[in-house]
């Protein structure tokens, strides 16, 4: 018995020394589940900037496009649980979960959240080209011919642009056809020539354009207008009732991280993202700028989750 006892005390020590020793050590990995050039990696070539400065340490981003962003949220769930690969995650990552009938990963089990990055919200955006001057143009134009528009959505189906897309059909009434896109870029360049009727993507790859006057904004998806486009409605009071899309950016790690390396991933994290410098360039790119505990970012993940479950429900929607 004793002997038991000193060996559960001796493999405590070793787990509690593991834990405590420093991190990183060497360099992270940050899969991104989106191609390069989109609002979520615009925003996450920032953090891993601050965190490298921060942690003496390079975070390697890795963009792992496709499949709704289930590609690179697998690589992270299959990964080993020690901090060095993280996931830069987005709505996504709650929405695949119901969106799509078979994963190779289980959302809840396999992946531990530590920290909310940032929230935002998407704009819906049309060619200068385009007829419609409004939402309640785009409304009527779809419902006038279904199945004729279309609209983009970057990180393809299943991604939070998609279901942002399916909600706002959902509501009014209407049948737009849904083309996804591995990028927000490819999505714009496609509304841009002519391709696509419109494209409901977040502020931050949509706001350069917006500035530099190659398309027109109609309508946000908060609740209240954003402060970068304050003389934009939002959908809701464009012609919408009831229409809101909050899109957040999160970090995970494998399930069975030590939580002493979430602990301090989120700690450092939050530190960064409420720094005055920080919060001006968030602002800056379309996004509030969030941070937290590893506890917080778990309940509001599983209530998003739930969120978007009822969506993909009522809409009709999923994926193979």
């Amino acid at each position: 018995m004793r002997a038991w006892i000193a060996g559960v005390i001796t493999a405590l020590a070793f787990a509690g020394a593991a834990v405590a020793q420093p991190f990183p050590v060497k360099p992270v990995r940050m899969v991104i589940h989106i191609g390069p050039g989109s609002s979520m990696d615009i925003v996450g070539r920032v953090l891993a900037q601050k965190l490298n400065e921060a942690w003496s340490q390079p975070v390697i981003v890795d963009n792992r496009a496709g499949a709704g962003g289930t590609i690179g949220i697998d690589v992270v769930a299959k990964a080993a649980p020690d901090g060095y690969t993280i996931l830069f995650g987005s709505s996504s990552v709650a929405i695949g979960s119901s969106y799509y009938r078979k994963l190779p990963y289980d959302t809840v089990r396999d992946l531990e959240p530590i920290v909310q990055i940032s929230s935002r919200h998407n704009v819906l955006v049309v060619a200068l080209s385009s007829p419609y001057q409004s939402v309640k143009d785009v409304i009527a134009a779809a419902r006038a011919k279904p199945g004729q528009m279309s609209y983009g959505s970057g990180g393809g189906s299943g991604s939070s642009d998609h279901l942002a897309g399916e909600f706002f059909k959902l509501l009014a009434g209407v049948d737009i056809l849904h083309v996804p896109y591995k990028s927000g870029p490819g999505a714009l360049t496609d509304l841009m020539n002519g391709q696509l009727s419109i494209y409901l993507g977040g502020i931050p790859i949509n706001l350069p354009m917006i500035k530099a006057g190659k398309v027109r904004a109609l309508g946000t998806s908060g609740l209240k207008r954003s402060a970068q486009l304050p003389n934009v409605p939002t959908i809701a009071e464009a012609g919408l009732p009831g229409f809101e899309v909050n899109v957040w950016y999160g970090l995970f790690a494998p399930r069975a991280t030590p939580p002493g390396i979430v602990d301090r991933i989120a700690a450092d994290v939050t530190t960064i993202v409420r720094t005055a410098e920080m919060r001006e360039r968030f602002v800056a790119l379309g996004v509030d700028p969030e941070g937290g505990t590893p506890a917080a970012f778990r309940a509001y993940f599983r209530n998003d989750i739930e969120r978007w479950r009822k969506v993909v429900k009522a809409a009709g929607v999923q994926g193979d």
